[in-house]
């Protein structure tokens, strides 16, 4: 009877023990605690009736130094190659875990829109390989850069910030873009600039493109436009007169839209305006001399001040009769000319170069000599015209 009970005694303790292993299947990846490593092998409690064992090759394709990676106590994932080696112990692999975990990992990855960081191995036809935790990783040459990239060597052994853009397990295809990452911090950049931004403050910034009407220069994510008419206080008929493309600037926000995107800029300093200054040194009825800038069908202007500049109608050219300003004059002639009104609310001078002429000669007339048949003037009536050249 006695012998009976110890029976039924040990029947339920191996039940117990049966049930509390692990049900198993070649395939399966589980957690194991590491036991014991030598160099040729690594012994892992897994929870089963046997423990496993993990073989060097099955740990990783490189030259390793199996105790310098794994620690005893070590947490790991394995996965099962068989249930019995013929020895009475599950036969691991490690690498094979890995591989599995990280495509696992890849996916939530890919799901989440997560950035990351890879390193890229190989130059191939139409981009660049590089490898996340062992997977093969594709970027084409178009997802390298927001730029276009005409060398794809100069991306090669690079650590790039890339995001998964195609991602599919069974198939093996994963693909990835830097050029998505690059265009998602620039949007964060311009809407934090945007947003930063107050009319009258100065930037810095760097020339990047130069056009017939002004510059762009980047600000950081966003770029902004100086026209012709902000370069300089003086005339500028084109913006590589002021500046070139990779020049580092200070420039005033002249102004902005968020919803559009807009930035206007000035390079000229708005605080030193010569037209604050230009009553102290103009007055109407004042001759000075100035350079003929710019012709327009109505007129020409002159640069009598730096940066001040005044308009000549047609008609206060020349007292015949012209169709055109450069019927008479040139772009750069020196004239003399009479301001005629000034309206610094307003930036605008009138001025007259036939005025300044009969002015002159006007003087002249004042120190006629009658009496030796002949005046002054007569003189220089020839030189007048030189003199106003």
């Amino acid at each position: 009877m006695e012998k009976h009970n110890d029976e039924i005694s040990m029947k339920d303790m191996m039940g117990e023990i049966e049930r509390s292993m692990k049900k198993l299947k070649e395939g399966d990846i589980v957690k194991g605690r590491v036991i014991s490593v030598t160099n040729d092998e690594v012994l892992v409690n897994i929870g089963y009736m046997s423990d496993g064992i993990i073989p060097r090759n099955e740990v990783s394709n490189e030259e390793i130094n199996l105790k310098e990676i794994i620690k005893p106590d070590d947490e790991i994932y394995v996965s099962i190659i068989k249930l019995n080696d013929g020895e009475g112990n599950v036969l691991l692999s490690k690498k094979n875990a890995d591989v599995i975990k990280s495509w696992d990992n890849l996916e939530q990855t890919f799901k989440n829109r997560d950035i990351f960081n890879i390193k890229t191995k190989e130059v191939v036809k139409g981009g660049i390989i590089g490898y996340i935790s062992g997977i093969r990783c594709f970027i084409p040459a178009s997802q390298l850069s927001m730029n276009y990239v005409e060398d794809l060597n100069l991306y090669n052994n690079k650590e790039l910030e890339v995001k998964l853009i195609e991602f599919d397990k069974h198939k093996g295809k994963v693909v990835a873009s830097a050029k998505e990452v690059q265009m998602e911090k620039r949007e964060k950049q311009k809407q934090e600039l945007l947003n930063s931004l107050q009319k009258g403050e100065k930037r810095t910034g760097k020339v990047v493109r130069l056009a017939k009407f002004g510059a762009f220069v980047e600000l950081g994510g966003v770029q902004g436009l100086i026209h012709l008419s902000d370069l300089s206080w003086k005339r500028v008929n084109d913006p590589s007169e002021v500046v070139s493309v990779g020049d580092t600037v200070e420039v005033y926000v002249l102004d902005f839209d968020k919803e559009k995107e807009r930035i206007s800029l000035g390079l000229k300093d708005i605080k030193s305006d010569p037209w604050n200054e230009v009553l102290n040194k103009l007055k109407e009825g004042d001759i000075v001399q100035g350079t003929v800038v710019k012709f327009m069908d109505f007129g020409a202007f002159v640069e009598v001040i730096d940066g001040i500049e005044g308009l000549v109608h047609i008609s206060e050219i020349s007292d015949d009769r012209i169709l055109k300003p450069s019927d008479v004059l040139k772009i750069g002639d020196t004239v003399k000319v009479k301001v005629l009104e000034i309206s610094s609310e307003n930036k605008r001078i009138s001025l007259s170069i036939k005025s300044a002429s009969t002015n002159i000669e006007e003087d002249l007339e004042k120190y006629n000599d009658k009496t030796e048949g002949f005046t002054l003037a007569d003189v220089f009536k020839d030189k007048l015209k030189d003199w106003n050249k």
